[in-house]
């Protein structure tokens, strides 16, 4: 695994937008940045990175049989009590799942080392699938990149045959909130490939859904029978219409079941059940204790670094602001990010069902990973 310096693309950014890439950069400075790329070796891959995806989506999974018999482990997960048999409902009926992608701290040869789960609106999905496999064809043939380069990056064809297979109810829906030109983006890619999938689609504002006799509706009163939402559950089940989800015949992609996968306590829970596996760290709900050889605190609740707080083993405390205080947290143990020059790096992999589908990297000058954070492109090349 190494950095390796490259060549912008001429004219990358007016392509970006024609395509509908508008989020490539963020208040002036560069979300999505191809001036080097990151160059990993096929067995870096497989056996680093695909390889304990697929393990470690599996031990998540079979944790969930324990989450949904144990009311305890619900409370610890800040589950309102109101939606708990929704919940149960929800696994036990196997309502099924489109996609997620975990978050390591991996450096190329010790074993990578599980930070988080982002299990129900994971975004970065637009830069991963598409934009950055654009950029390797092209970079090829520009002779930017050696010969024979490829990718770990079967992202957007896994996304479409999963859409092909899921039998979801028709039309089916897709939802963002008005103000995020990202969500959007992600809304309308994920959109694209449905409708090349063979599905009948149309989107919707978040704020636009509505409900009739217990039932989700659209602007025209027509009841939304199938719903890709790219907003958190957790915020979901705090609106005004929360209510409805527990009576709507609504099929939700993700399922509510996954509001368990996509919280923190979820870190300790894994710890608890595969205690010494060599990609998870220890993680526990926080009482206060620290870690030796350094930690984070994270909330249960909270998305791109919001309120994490951070001491490394020799010392230096990082905190990060955010809106997310509202719940419980955790205390894991520091595996901090391997650091390239002045870049600090996380590597996102994919999950699409239940295979490994790829990965993306973000790197920022801090140790923690936020929202700002820089989209960098990868290859295999051994």
């Amino acid at each position: 695994m190494k950095r390796v310096n490259s060549n912008p693309r001429p004219g990358w950014k007016a392509f970006a937008e024609s395509v509908g890439f508008n989020f490539h950069t963020f208040d002036g400075e560069p979300y999505w940045d191809e001036t080097a790329y990151y160059q990993f070796s096929l067995q870096q891959i497989e056996q680093d990175l695909e390889a304990p995806t697929e393990e470690l989506h599996q031990m998540a999974l079979d944790l969930v049989d324990d989450i949904v018999s144990d009311e305890q482990k619900l409370q610890q997960l800040a589950i309102p009590p109101q939606f708990w048999d929704a919940v149960v409902a929800s696994w036990r009926a196997k309502e099924p799942h489109l996609y997620g992608r975990m978050d390591f701290s991996y450096n190329g040869s010790a074993p990578a080392k599980l930070l988080e789960l982002n299990y129900d609106t994971p975004t970065s999905l637009y830069e991963t699938g598409f934009f950055q496999w654009v950029w390797l064809e092209d970079q090829l043939m520009r002779g930017e990149l050696p010969q024979g380069a490829d990718q770990f990056n079967s992202l957007q064809d896994k996304l479409q045959q999963a859409f092909g297979e899921l039998n979801l109810p028709q039309p089916f829906y897709f939802a963002s909130v008005t103000e995020s030109i990202e969500d959007k983006g992600t809304v309308d890619y994920l959109m694209d490939i449905a409708l090349q999938a063979g599905l009948n689609c149309r989107y919707i504002q978040l704020e636009q859904l509505g409900d009739i006799d217990g039932q989700l509706v659209d602007l025209d009163g027509f009841s939304i029978q199938g719903l890709f939402k790219l907003y958190p559950w957790e915020f979901m089940l705090q609106e005004e219409f929360a209510g409805t989800i527990l009576t709507s015949q609504t099929q939700f992609i993700e399922p509510l079941w996954k509001c368990l996968l996509s919280n923190k306590g979820i870190l300790p829970l894994l710890w608890q059940k595969y205690q010494g596996h060599p990609n998870l760290l220890p993680a526990f709900f926080d009482d206060g204790s620290a870690l030796q050889n350094g930690w984070l605190r994270k909330p249960l609740l909270s998305r791109e670094g919001a309120n994490i707080q951070l001491l490394t083993a020799d010392g230096l405390a990082l905190q990060q602001d955010g809106p997310y205080n509202d719940s419980g947290y955790i205390r894991q143990q520091l595996a901090p990010l391997p650091k390239f020059g002045d870049n600090y790096t996380l590597i996102g992999s994919w999950v699409v069902g239940d295979s490994a589908a790829g990965i993306c990297i973000r790197e920022d000058n801090s140790l923690i990973t936020k929202d700002s954070s820089r989209f960098i492109p990868h290859i295999i090349l051994d």
